[in-house]
């Protein structure tokens, strides 16, 4: 457990270092030409998400992989939005996931509590739809940041309101979103964008392959809501 613990700490201990809660002005995230899905608004982000996880999967009867949600942490970039290594940090980061980290997201997850719990803003996961009782629903939850200690509204279940591909490799890379409130005050939309990895193989073999998590980078941009 040292040894596992030591690893992660080396291979997240950059961006760890990096702050946190800075104010960010002037920033627009760069979402596709040509489209008029994903549009930033005007107004700044109230949260910068940069994230490292997994994106799960199961093998259906038409023998292709479908989506059971994911997990993943999220580490507070606001501090380095203006800066010119932000642009491109998601690779980094997932080069560091993917090559020197092979423990699993829950591990990670857990020890950087015990590192440097300010960084972090939260967590992202999926839950049964609370509405419908039917599929699930991606939750972004900062409750256990003590920046919102005590705030129960410290979270946004939402629902995808689109989705474009990835324009670097949608065979590899999760698709880009703009997600709406459901529930929670944290923000009113969401986008993901500057997604690295979690696309699953092509196919699969219903009743013989296993469930599969694959790692994923994203960065995500959180907008209105009255938590600060």
């Amino acid at each position: 457990m040292v040894a596992i613990r030591g690893l992660v700490a080396a291979a997240t201990a950059s961006y760890l270092a990096l702050g946190n809660n800075c104010p960010i002005t002037d920033y627009v995230p760069s979402f596709p030409a040509g489209q008029t899905t994903l549009v930033a608004p005007s107004e700044n982000p109230k949260f910068l998400g940069l994230a490292f996880g997994v994106q799960n999967y199961t093998c259906s009867s038409a023998n292709t992989f479908t989506s059971t949600g994911a997990v993943a942490e999220l580490i507070d970039a606001s501090c380095l939005a203006s800066t010119s290594e932000y642009s491109t940090i998601q690779n980094d980061l997932y080069n560091v996931w993917t090559q020197l980290v092979p423990q699993s997201i829950q591990t990670a997850i857990d020890f950087l509590h015990k590192v440097n719990p300010p960084v972090i803003l939260g967590q992202h996961f999926f839950k049964p739809n609370p509405v419908t009782g039917k599929g699930l629903s991606p939750v972004w939850d900062f409750r256990s940041n003590s920046r919102f200690a005590g705030n129960g509204d410290a979270f946004v279940l939402g629902a995808v309101n689109g989705s474009v591909p990835s324009p670097t490799d949608s065979t590899k890379d999760v698709a880009w979103l703009h997600v709406l409130n459901v529930q929670g005050k944290l923000a009113d939309q969401i986008y993901r964008y500057d997604t690295v990895g979690g696309q699953p193989p092509t196919s699969c073999n219903f009743g013989k392959d296993a469930d599969i998590s694959v790692k994923y980078v994203a960065k995500y941009a959180f907008y209105g809501g009255s938590v600060n």
